[in-house]
């Protein structure tokens, strides 16, 4: 068995990260008519298929387009589409473009190396890559409005034995996630399994794409979901359930979707997929500014866009949390963020992160290597290039790692030493 150690990390990803910054040179930003005359990098298409789900980490994308940032960057013709689920992106990245498919899209991270691997696109390897995260923070667990007088927090104990009765009856309890082996699914088992309740065993994890949680809690299918906003909030305003926690509690600041582009793209029009780039993260930052929101409520309210009324999107999006329990947190540090504390940056460590919990759950042999994928796929020093390029390479952090993430259940993942985190516990 492999042993994921302090040396072997840092050894494969600092190398990476040295060798690209080692042949970096800093560019003088000119103005944006001259951008790309100015440096001989004028994309070699001025156009792409990019495709978003209806939530609220897809804000950069669908700004990006409709604040004219892709154009701004010679690339006028990007197309920006709506999807209904997680899987229909992966089948249409699996054809491209130039079978009716997509070029890229805004994806849960994990979703890109499990596509590299041909873990999730039937066997077939997928070449992708990571150019920037979309956002931190941003997801949540609610519960059906059924277990509102438990008033359920951080702790999901008080549903174990309720939810032991349910299975001796012969009911289904069912929790929803979007997706398999992402963040979302992860989240919903640490939730659980922290209050003592088998995710494998004591429950059924189901997948639902995001814009049917709601209906599906409504219908009485399911007792729990774990998705990004709006859909919390609007299963409040329904009176349907109630949220129980935000993401950014169970990891403050975890890394939440990606802007996952086919290989094949970039390494065709390199020029053109520095140009989509730029514009994601010129659009990650203006989404963060506070004199945006208003603007940025209105464009994603949009029936082409997120399609629901302004009023739902606003108070998440602003950091104010009405968990439709009677508790009410303003300015929450664990709100949605697409550019401030370093959101954008790809981090390897995070990378890294996945594989491990990944075999923390059997989905993987212990002694897979994740370095050789992570190195292939996350693609920082495209990151650093477009990031010089716009006048922010003093947003290029240190390091390709984060450095120690701590979590609510009191574990620690440690990138230098990932094997003491693939050896703690899952279940309290």
């Amino acid at each position: 068995m492999t042993k994921f150690t302090r040396r072997n990390f840092i050894a494969a990803s600092s190398a990476a990260f040295l060798s690209t910054t080692l042949t970096h040179r800093s560019t003088t930003v000119p103005s944006p008519t001259s951008l790309y005359a100015a440096n001989g990098d004028t994309p070699e298409v001025t156009g792409a298929k990019l495709g978003f789900v209806p939530v609220t980490s897809c804000c950069p994308l669908i700004v990006a387009k409709a604040k004219g940032f892709f154009a701004k960057h010679g690339m006028p013709n990007v197309e920006v589409l709506r999807q209904p689920s997680w899987a229909i992106i992966r089948d249409k990245l699996m054809l491209g473009s130039g079978n009716e498919g997509l070029d890229g899209a805004h994806l849960l991270f994990p979703m890109v190396h499990l596509m590299a691997t041909g873990e999730i696109s039937y066997g077939r390897k997928i070449p992708m890559y990571i150019l920037a995260r979309m956002n931190v923070n941003g997801q949540g667990i609610s519960v059906t409005n059924a277990y509102k007088d438990l008033k359920l927090g951080l702790d999901s104990s008080p549903l174990k034995s309720i939810f032991a009765k349910k299975s001796l009856s012969g009911e289904n309890v069912r929790c929803a996630v979007p997706y398999r082996r992402v963040t979302g699914d992860f989240f919903m088992r640490w939730w659980l399994a922290h209050g003592g309740i088998d995710p494998d065993r004591d429950v059924s994890l189901i997948v639902v794409p995001p814009p049917q949680m709601v209906a599906n809690m409504r219908g009485g299918s399911m007792e729990a979901f774990c998705v990004v906003d709006p859909w919390h909030h609007r299963l409040i305003k329904k009176g349907i359930g109630y949220s129980t926690v935000t993401s950014g509690e169970l990891w403050n600041n975890h890394p939440e979707k990606a802007f996952g582009v086919r290989a094949e793209f970039v390494d065709k029009y390199p020029k053109a997929a520095k140009a989509l780039l730029a514009a994601v993260l010129e659009a990650q930052m203006w989404c963060d500014r506070p004199e945006n929101k208003p603007e940025l409520f209105e464009i994603l309210s949009q029936r082409q866009w997120i399609g629901i009324p302004s009023e739902l999107l606003r108070d998440r999006l602003m950091g104010k949390f009405d968990y439709g329990n009677g508790r009410i947190v303003e300015n929450s540090p664990h709100m949605i963020k697409f550019w401030r504390e370093n959101a954008s940056y790809p981090y390897k460590s995070h990378d890294l992160w996945f594989f491990i919990e990944d075999m923390r759950w059997g989905n993987r042999p212990q002694d897979f290597d994740p370095q050789p994928v992570i190195n292939a796929v996350n693609r920082e020093d495209l990151w650093r290039e477009a990031a010089t390029l716009i006048g922010q390479a003093k947003a290029i952090p240190p390091s390709t790692s984060r450095g120690v993430e701590k979590f609510f259940n009191g574990l620690e993942f440690d990138p230098q030493n990932p094997q003491a985190y693939l050896n703690a516990p899952k279940i309290q």
